[in-house]
């Protein structure tokens, strides 16, 4: 039986005039924020009791966020009637809520039939919405689970790992130790004169003519299953040993998955398959960007194979593959993603204004097959996610409502390891089931 989430509280935290940064200025969105979800990312994370109160909670944000004054922020139009961020320090959502349930057992049980309930519901459509929006569930064991729910044209999984990361150190340090992130997001789009894009991004990053989301079709969201699966560091030593030339985690789980996946769909041997891969592009900008920039730097990596390739290829083979199409995603073709923004936003004002491009991000129903879309967490430092009595003790994954989306998150067992969420058609989950610990190629 779930357990019954009541709502006790619902606050607006507002930074003080003392420690507000954003000084009401309008910020455009750069071409990275244009090319992310249109749309609010759910987070949540759980921890055992005994647990910092809601007010020490509530008073570490309000200073962290001060910090990062997109997330206190709200969408306007610029002059141009264009989708801008407003750095007006209006605030962020704080919303308080009690579960009448034990942790531990929820953990254990059922907490997959409230998770929907353990995060703000946010609604982009609503004028005025906050950008960052948070619940604090309290168990009857004194247990804690923090849920948010972020806009993904603020910020990417990267920025917001560093914002959790400063929102604990403020609670457990009482707002003693607080970083500066790089705000600066006019920094990282700086176009070559004339703009000079030498790559499709109007149909790679963006819903074009010739995007591929156009030939995907659409399920009944109850044909899409969600799956978890735990891979502990034994099973991802031994792939690497499989790859046998140096490989992150990361690229052999992927590069297995990707495998597996692929059998258990049943896909024609001619069939093409593609596994859309986000890169974060700080590192490989010219010059780099700060690795605690807080904004969208992310773009996307296709490795490509056909089916009977994919299938009958070696790991080592197939991990050349995947490393290879993250390789192209270089600084010459940051460059180009970013005169190519350029170039569409002075068509834009042109024509009178408007947001004519529109992000290839999925939606609900939306099926991947034959290909796949995966992030990465691991770089996250769950550890770091200290409030003052310890790392959370689970990652709490809300439903994946998209066919053939992944999700890899270091694990919060105390053995370590992998975990990977991810969404599949319901037809194909028991095959899935059957292989997916595997490693025959």
């Amino acid at each position: 039986m779930a357990a019954t989430v009541e709502i006790t509280r619902t606050t607006l935290l507002e930074p003080s005039r003392e420690s507000a940064r954003g000084g009401g200025k309008k910020v455009p969105l750069t071409v990275f924020d244009r090319a992310s979800t249109d749309g609010y990312i759910p987070a949540v994370f759980a921890w055992n009791g005994p647990a910092p109160t809601n007010d020490a909670l509530k008073e570490g944000l309000l200073a962290a966020v001060a910090r990062f004054p997109h997330l206190a922020g709200r969408f306007a139009a610029d002059e141009h009637g264009r989708k801008c961020f407003h750095l007006n320090d209006a605030g962020v959502l704080v919303v308080e809520a009690t579960a009448g349930a034990d942790l531990a057992h929820a953990l254990a049980h059922d907490v997959s039939t409230h998770i929907n309930e353990l995060y703000p519901k946010a609604d982009k459509e609503r004028d005025g919405e906050p950008l960052f929006n948070v619940q604090l569930t309290r168990y009857t064991c004194g247990g804690l689970v923090i849920g948010t729910a972020c806009h993904h044209q603020v910020a990417d999984g990267q920025s917001m790992s560093v914002f959790y990361t400063a929102w604990a150190t403020a609670v457990r340090t009482n707002s003693a130790v607080l970083p500066s992130p790089f705000t600066d997001r006019s920094a990282t789009a700086v176009p070559r004169s004339p703009p000079a894009p030498e790559f499709d991004h109007r149909n790679i990053e963006f819903k074009g003519e010739h995007s591929p989301n156009h030939s995907y079709k659409v399920l009944p969201m109850d044909r899409i299953n969600n799956l978890a699966l735990h891979f502990t560091d034994e099973f991802v030593a031994g792939l690497k040993a499989r790859v046998g030339t140096r490989c992150s985690t990361f690229q052999c789980l992927l590069a297995h998955v990707w495998k597996k996946v692929t059998t258990a769909r049943d896909l024609a041997p001619d069939d093409l398959t593609h596994v859309r891969l986000a890169v974060n592009c700080r590192g490989r900008a010219k010059p780099p960007v700060p690795m605690d920039f807080f904004g969208n730097m992310v773009l996307w990596a296709f490795p490509t194979m056909q089916v009977r390739d994919l299938l009958s290829s070696s790991y080592p083979a197939v991990v050349g593959v995947i490393r290879d199409a993250v390789a192209r995603v270089d600084s010459d073709y940051i460059q180009s993603f970013v005169d190519f923004g350029e170039a569409a936003e002075r068509g834009a004002i042109e024509d009178g204004g408007g947001d004519e491009l529109a992000s290839t991000a999925a939606t609900p129903g939306m099926v991947f097959c034959p290909d796949l879309e995966v992030d990465s967490w691991l770089g996250f430092r769950f550890h770091d996610l200290d409030f003052g009595y310890g790392p959370p003790c689970a990652f709490l994954p809300p439903d994946l409502p998209i066919e053939g989306i992944m999700i890899f998150v270091p694990s919060c067992a105390a053995k370590g390891g992998v975990d990977l969420f991810m969404a599949l058609d319901h037809d194909h989950v028991e095959t899935f089931k059957q292989i997916c610990y595997s490693m025959n190629d």
